[in-house]
Formats: structure tokens, sequence, C-alpha cells
């Protein structure tokens, strides 16, 4: 579709019918018609060690060209103790190195992090804003989304449970698409 965007999405969680997954798929389906979104797989991606650089892994490798390809990132992410899951901070890492080779550069970002608590993952959140300050990702601010009791929120065939959330989760998108526009480099 000519002006479409394309969007690298990536679960914090590697579980194949985890929340992430589900929640992804569903904001996948939410997304405007502007956004072609990928998702990203980086449970494969070795652990980051600035020693193998010199013959870096081919996953790394691949993981770099294909972010390389994309106007912007998405993040759907669950709290691991209060933080960024192991997985995702490793992807975070490996694409932007090495150093004066940053493949998250300029891309503009958004986080929707979520718990099965109250909390709507709060400190994902922020940590990951965090890094991404680091790695040049400018991050939509508004609208936030924290999803607090999300295994109430999606079902394990990865329908929405209420229609205010599914409003919310496509208007959330919708401001995603113009943050993309405003932001992303011209090409």
């Amino acid at each position: 579709m000519p002006g479409q965007r394309k969007v690298g999405l990536f679960p914090g969680s590697l579980r194949e019918q985890g929340i992430s997954r589900r929640l992804s798929n569903a904001l996948i389906e939410l997304a405007p018609k502007s956004l072609d979104i990928e998702m990203f797989a980086i449970g494969e991606l070795p652990l980051y060690n600035a020693d193998l650089e010199d013959a870096a892994p081919q996953a790394w490798l691949d993981m770099r060209k294909k972010l390389l390809g994309v106007d912007a990132v998405l993040f759907v992410t669950p709290e691991h103790n209060r933080s960024i899951p192991a997985a995702l901070k490793n992807a975070i890492d490996v694409g932007s190195r090495p150093y004066g080779k940053n493949s998250w550069a300029g891309k503009p970002g958004a986080i929707v992090s979520f718990s099965t608590g109250a909390m709507g993952g709060f400190g994902v959140n922020h940590h990951l804003r965090q890094c991404l300050v680091f790695v040049d990702v400018p991050t939509m601010q508004q609208p936030e989304a924290y999803l607090g009791n999300a295994g109430d929120l999606i079902d394990d065939g990865g329908v929405l449970a209420n229609e205010g959330s599914k409003a919310f989760l496509r208007q959330f998108m919708a401001s995603f698409a113009d943050w993309i526009s405003l932001t992303a480099p011209r090409g």
C-alpha cells in the first residue's frame, strides 16, 4: 500500500501463546491500514557480548539488517521483576551495537506494557523508556498504555475481553501512526 510505514513489533515475552503474543496480534488487527507491522522474533538471539563482534553471530546481523528496514518500532511487553524482560533488553543491546552503528537510531517508538496485577507494567514501561532515550528512539508520550489485570484482558484465542479495551487500543494505534508521521525520518 503506498504511504505505508513499516513497523517492527517486539513482544517482550518469548512464550508462543503468552499474553505478549496474543496482545501483539490484536494490536496488529486494530492498527490503521497505514501501518505494515511485522513481529520480530528475539528468543534465538545470542546474548550480546562485544568480544563476538569481529565474527558476529548471524542472528545478530539478521536482526540489525531487518531493524534497519523498518520505519518505527512498537514494544508489547510484560514486566519481569519490575523491569525489562531479559530477551527484550538483549535485543535492544544487539541492535545498538557495534558502537557507532545503532540500528534503532531515529525510529519512532511506542510501548504497550502490561501485568497480570493492577500496576499495568509501570516499571517496565519507564525502564524501557530510559533505554530507548539512549538508543535514540523518540518514544510516544501520549497516550500511555499500561494494561493491568492483563490475564483477564485477552482470551486464549486472542480476543479482547471488552469493547472499552478494544476502543482504547485502536485509538492508541491510531495515535502511534500519527506519531510516526510526525517523527519518522523522511526517506
